[in-house]
């Protein structure tokens, strides 16, 4: 399994903004991304720290291939609303190297 991370930072005053745009732009252009298998926006507990997107991907190659279609670039191009909510941000990217899943 391959992981995608995005920190953005986000005043407080835009987090309500924020999150309408980017749970519509995932709900919009996630489903049907081949190897994708999970999505997430998790919600700072803290004011100054950042949302956090995880993308759980089967490979590395599924990765490259999201980032490089058009239901990528469209999210993307949509996302110029999000921008001005978002001071900052960075992506991470891990393989996983173990996994233990409980009931």
């Amino acid at each position: 399994m391959f992981i995608a991370t995005n920190r953005l930072f986000v005043p407080s005053g835009s987090a309500d903004a924020f999150e309408a745009l980017f749970r519509e732009n995932m709900r919009t252009y996630l489903p049907g991304v081949k190897g994708l298998r999970r999505s997430t926006l998790l919600r700072p507990v803290t004011e100054d720290a950042p949302y956090v997107s995880v993308n759980d991907f089967d490979s590395e190659e599924a990765f490259r291939e999201w980032i490089a279609s058009d239901s990528f670039k469209q999210a993307h191009d949509r996302n110029r609303k999000l921008v001005r909510h978002v001071t900052g941000n960075a992506v991470e990217t891990f393989h996983v190297s173990e996994e233990i899943t409980l009931a």
